[in-house]
């Protein structure tokens, strides 16, 4: 497996139990619809939220969370909303991004909730 691949797992790992800790339900991990894959779906109480974990080994070329653009948006939009209709869901939806920075000695974590909306 490729050094980003094992990279990007070991961050979503993170992202996982940081939210775990926080109270959140993982309900479902690399979820598919189509061609476009949802981290994390995630539940705390009434709320459903949608993370997209963007890791990196450093921020030369810029914080993890800029990297999620206006298009990675509207496939996450589209995706959500088939899980949610699909399983007929009916509560609110967030969309979170968890940005996780590998130093040497560890790793560093961002959780900026309600990170976009789309309609």
């Amino acid at each position: 497996m490729a050094v980003h691949n094992e990279l990007g797992l070991a961050g979503e790992k993170i992202a996982v139990d940081f939210l775990r800790e926080k109270g959140y339900h993982i309900r479902q991990r690399n979820w598919r619809f189509q061609k476009v894959e949802i981290d994390i779906i995630a539940q705390k109480d009434d709320l459903i939220v949608i993370v997209e974990v963007k890791t990196r080994s450093n921020r030369h070329f810029g914080n993890p969370q800029e990297f999620v653009n206006g298009q990675k948006m509207k496939f996450l939009l589209k995706a959500a909303h088939n899980y949610v209709v699909s399983r007929k869901i009916d509560k609110e939806i967030r969309f979170d991004i968890i940005a996780v920075i590998k130093s040497p000695e560890e790793f560093s974590i961002e959780h900026i909730k309600d990170a976009f909306h789309l309609f």
